[in-house]
């Protein structure tokens, strides 16, 4: 007989990394902020929401599987064999009792799984249903992921569960729709659900892919080749599943005159929050994170405050995590705090004194920028400019210690000197590893506290 104990949540905290003096007359603060949640583990529990779990069980949860079924994945044959091989892998790793779809994506969504308008309970029964009917994906039409989005949308909205997640997959472009319509698609899923997108292959188009991430607070990434496609489903169906406390927002609370410059998450990849606020009280805005399990992540905090002469001191902002219950309402406190200060001083050491961790994601920010910047101008033919950003990111990869970021430059530039941001643009690049450092541009390594 199972014995299971008392379903929980993970217990967050809030750590503040900043150096708050300021010369006289100094108005920017800038701060790390550490969220962490632990001590969830798998047995989870709802905040303000008890009824929805179970004993020995996780949150109640839905996961929409969107899998591209245009006539590119025909090319090879084997991309699409791969696809159903990958989906099925990602359903034989839903616990007992999640609810899931699986929707066939070309110019139309369409449901391959379990149809009707509704959404399958996973059991071993439904596990293999879902597994035979993917043998009849097969690949023909365009691309209109929006319709993709909006279907996993009104499959999701149907259960009622904390957690809603979306795992989609593209091998081409999305031609099929404008660049207008999927952003409406993304605007109406915003805050609904999450969703994770990879693309396959070297058809498609990385900001396309890394906009819905964006948008809807998952991960984007590329999977070249399509062999790749299981192991990477599964592992993001095992991270879907371990998520247990859903819409989780970072409240900052900040006196008057005192204005917030910007919010960004900057580990475990960088993500600007700022314009993403929603008001939540005077003076007081609420930040979208989405949802959480065991784990931790930083964001760096801009804010500029009203200048202070020699030893006056403020409270420049207030921290906490916020999560709106099920039916509305007032958003439920998770009790963990973190404060930022300003104290103004005329010691020019303390004053000048760069605290690492700001030091460390400000490097990070501008890595994830210049590489940007640098492969949009090599695809626009201004080879000089490319070469400049791409070698000042070189040199930002080594001072940061981001060694993953570092060995994909190396496979765009050749590397004369690293510390110095020497580098020459190489003469043929394959295109799989352009795109994988486009995509995992953002991503970034932990500073050492």
């Amino acid at each position: 007989m199972a014995i299971f104990s008392k379903p929980t949540v993970p217990r967050f905290a809030v750590d503040v990394y900043q150096n708050e003096y300021l010369p006289e007359g100094g108005r920017e603060v800038n701060a790390v902020v550490t969220v962490s949640a632990t001590g969830g583990g798998t047995i989870g529990g709802a905040v303000g929401a008890p009824h929805l779990y179970s004993p020995g069980r996780g949150p109640a949860a839905a996961v929409a599987l969107m899998v591209d079924c245009s006539g590119s994945m025909d090319y090879p044959p084997t991309k699409m064999r791969n696809a159903r091989e990958a989906t099925a892998a990602a359903v034989d790793t839903l616990r007992d009792g999640v609810h899931f779809a699986v929707i066939g994506g070309t110019h139309v969504a369409k449901e391959v799984y379990p149809g009707g308008g509704r959404l399958a309970v996973a059991s071993e029964a439904t596990r293999a249903a879902a597994t035979y009917a993917l043998r009849r994906l097969s690949a023909g039409g365009g691309t209109a992921i929006g319709t993709w989005l909006r279907l996993a949308d009104r499959l999701l909205s149907s259960a009622d569960v904390t957690i809603r997640h979306g795992i989609l997959l593209t091998d081409g472009r999305n031609e099929h729709e404008t660049p207008e319509a999927l952003r409406s698609a993304l605007d109406g899923c915003a805050g609904r659900f999450t969703c994770d997108a990879r693309g396959v292959g070297t058809d498609w188009e990385v900001k396309e892919v890394t906009q819905i991430a964006s948008a809807l607070l998952g991960t984007a990434d590329i999977v070249a080749d399509p062999a790749g496609l299981a192991a990477d489903f599964t592992a993001m169906m095992e991270t879907a599943m371990g998520k247990e406390v859903a819409d989780v927002a970072l409240r900052l609370w900040t006196p008057v005159g005192t204005t917030v410059r910007f919010v960004k998450q900057v580990a475990p990849s960088v993500e600007d929050l700022t314009d993403r606020r929603s008001e939540a009280g005077p003076r007081t805005g609420d930040y979208p994170t989405g949802s959480w399990g065991d784990e931790s992540r930083d964001y760096h905090v801009c804010l500029e405050v009203p200048p202070a002469g020699i030893g006056q001191e403020m409270l420049a902002a207030r921290v906490s995590l916020v999560v709106p219950p099920p039916g509305g309402g007032s958003a439920e406190n998770l009790g963990a705090q973190g404060l930022v200060r300003a104290v103004w001083t005329d010691d020019v050491a303390a004053s000048t004194r760069i605290n690492p961790q700001v030091a460390h994601y400000t490097g990070q920010a501008e890595l994830a920028h210049v590489i940007q910047e640098g492969l949009d101008l090599r695809k626009a033919g201004d080879l000089d400019g490319a070469t400049a950003k791409l070698g000042r990111a070189v040199q930002l990869a080594g001072v940061s210690g981001n060694a993953d970021t570092a060995k994909l430059l190396a496979k765009v530039v050749d590397v004369v000197d690293a510390a110095a941001g020497t580098v020459r643009l190489k003469a043929k690049v394959e295109e799989a590893d352009e795109m994988t450092l486009e995509t995992r541009s953002t991503k970034t390594v932990r500073v050492k506290k």
